[in-house]
């Protein structure tokens, strides 16, 4: 190997390693590697920041804000108000469900299609008496699954897109990716509506049939005692007993910087000691106002105090990327920011031992939040959380419904046919919805997920310095050997294992950035033609189905479907199966080398 090859082998080492690590987050790792590698001269000055002004790049920046407009015009609620049932059959409903996740999903950003449906997801096993852990999982492999349809519906489609363009000079069409994304979409979806689901572990955080509240809305919740209570005087003991009568866990008392452990303690309660309990949304008001606690200390809430009367409580999920993960409630300052308190939170599997407000907030974490009503929805935004519960949603106006659609609609129409290049389409869009103010011009660019830009700018600069210093050929020629006589099906087969395994741990993205040209040098060096190859590595970098940290919808629905980390591979392995076994042949017959 060459000293260039040597060296960004060696970053994208580091790169990967510290994404499995997970201490940083990703856009700030790629984008590290990237100065890295101008520094160590394998990434020309010049084309330092080419990622960023590249057409990918682009595209998915502009894919997310018409997903934020088809939102907010109530376009995608004309599809889930009439087909979504809560006496329907599991199987069914999963089926309706993920058939609904899988269209949204081809034409609007997948992430964004599950945090539509999510919520109203857990409304209907609410509704149904039945755990959501059972439905959200085959959701989120629906949206997945979705995606893969159309140039748009996932980033490594239009990654690999782009990498077609700038080695074979034609990137692909808008629906090029349809023939074997369909086929391999449809039957991974029957296959999740039909035995998947059944194969998803039941155990107490995952909260089980019968008991839909139980799991995902426990929350470890702190309050206090303030002067005037019911509790001042009584014995922590007491309060366990009280709290049992409805349905609440008193787990421990604070007084200063000691704890008490419940239930044996005989401590009498004082003014301003704190409890610590685990306890449903409903099950916490009831006890709380029964005994005079308070949910804040006094600071927190006269903040409250001054919203008056509207006052309201939300359930909230934290994804990967939202601004407070890896920051205390206290660093957060969500009180004095934004007049909100968090009072409470739900961990899946783990034990929180510190106090609420000084815990260190994770992803897949379910918070509670006392909040005045009408910032319910800018709050939310601001933390970068999805709501559980349903709220009223940010719609423009439904007059604008139909045409946000259309402007939609004719925009991929004139990029299927070539009539208009794909970027352009997607920002005359994104004008007109501002212009229609389907997206407030304020919101437009709150709408942009930055560190999936960020990542994007930086990798692929990264990427084409791999390309062009020899070491993606180096990796295809070391497949090649690999599968040195055998059959086409089965070095395509391996093709998707290797990036189907890296995509399982890693940034799909990211994966797609090394993975597409390698198959392209793979197919240069057996003499066939690279668009079957890149076809696998599109279905493969899209399928991460083992882990929650493979996909960023698996690690939406982590905490609310009470999850553990080894649950996903229980469906998700042999739906990985299902996907090799079918997509291989259908590739072969809709793209022959």
């Amino acid at each position: 190997m060459s000293t260039d090859q040597i060296i960004l082998f060696s970053l994208f080492g580091a790169v990967f390693g510290l994404l499995l690590w997970g201490r940083f987050r990703y856009d700030i790792v790629a984008f590290a590697a990237l100065l890295a590698g101008v520094v160590l001269g394998v990434v020309p000055v010049d084309q330092a920041f080419s990622g960023f002004g590249h057409p990918a790049t682009i595209i998915v920046a502009l894919v997310l804000v018409v997903s934020a407009g088809l939102v907010r015009s109530g376009a995608v609620f004309l599809i889930t108000r009439t087909l979504i049932d809560s006496t329907r059959a599991l199987p069914g409903h999963i089926a309706i469900m993920g058939g609904v996740g899988g269209v949204l999903s081809a034409f609007m950003n997948n992430v964004a299609a599950l945090a539509l449906l999510m919520p109203v997801d857990i409304q209907t096993a609410r509704k149904a008496k039945r755990g959501p852990g059972l439905s959200l999982m085959p959701l989120s492999f629906a949206t997945i699954l979705g995606g893969m349809v159309t140039l748009i519906g996932t980033p490594p489609n239009i990654i690999i897109a782009g990498i077609r363009e700038d080695r074979l000079g034609e990137s692909f069409a808008m629906f090029d990716f349809a023939p074997v994304g369909l086929v391999t979409a449809s039957v991974g979806l029957l296959f999740v509506a039909l035995v998947g689901w059944r194969l998803i572990p039941l155990h107490e955080g995952n909260a089980t049939a019968g008991d839909p509240a139980k799991g995902f809305e426990d929350f470890v919740v702190e309050l206090v005692v303030p002067e005037g209570s019911r509790a001042v005087g009584r014995e922590v003991a007491e309060m366990v007993e009280s709290g049992d009568a409805f349905g609440v866990s008193v787990l421990t008392a604070i007084r200063g910087k000691k704890r008490r452990v419940a239930p044996a303690n005989r401590m009498a309660l004082e003014p301003g000691d704190k409890l610590v309990l685990k306890a449903t949304p409903e099950s916490l008001e009831e006890f709380r106002t029964a005994e005079g606690l308070s949910l804040a200390d006094a600071e927190r809430k006269a903040i409250l105090d001054a919203a008056g009367d509207s006052v309201a409580m939300v359930e909230v999920v934290v994804p990967a990327e939202s601004r407070i993960v890896g920051r205390s409630v206290e660093k957060i300052g969500l009180s004095w920011r934004k007049r909100a308190v968090l009072i409470g939170i739900s961990r899946q599997g783990r034990r929180i031992t510190k106090e609420v407000r000084k815990a260190t907030i994770q992803r897949g974490d379910i918070l509670l939040l006392v909040l005045p009503s009408e910032q319910m929805d800018d709050v939310v935004e601001w933390m970068g959380c999805l709501p559980l519960a349903e709220r009223g949603l940010a719609v423009t106006e439904d007059t604008k419904t139909w045409a946000a659609i259309g402007l939609f609609t004719g925009a991929v129409a004139l990029a299927s046919f070539g009539l208009l290049y794909l970027p352009i389409a997607l920002g005359i869009v994104v004008v007109g919805y501002v212009l229609m103010n389907v997206v407030p011009l304020n919101e437009l660019y709150d709408k942009i997920e930055w560190p999936v830009v960020v990542l994007l700018g930086s990798m692929i600069p990264l990427g084409a310095a791999l390309e062009t210093s020899g070491g993606t050929q180096l990796i295809a020629e070391s497949l090649v050997s690999l599968t040195a006589g055998m059959p086409a099906w089965a070095i395509l087969t391996v093709l998707m294992v290797v990036t189907m395994t890296l995509s399982d741990v890693l940034n799909n993205t990211a994966t797609a950035i090394v993975a597409a040209p390698v198959g392209i040098d793979m197919a240069n060096s057996l003499g066939v033609s690279p668009d079957p190859f890149l076809m696998a590595v599109a279905v493969a970098a899209s399928c991460a189905f083992l882990t929650p940290i493979g996909h960023k919808n698996n690690t939406l629905v982590l905490g609310p479907g009470g999850y553990r980390f080894g649950d996903y591979w229980r469906m998700g392995l042999p739906l990985e199966i299902l996907v090799v076994a079918v997509s291989v042949p259908a590739i072969l017959v809709f793209w022959p080398m």
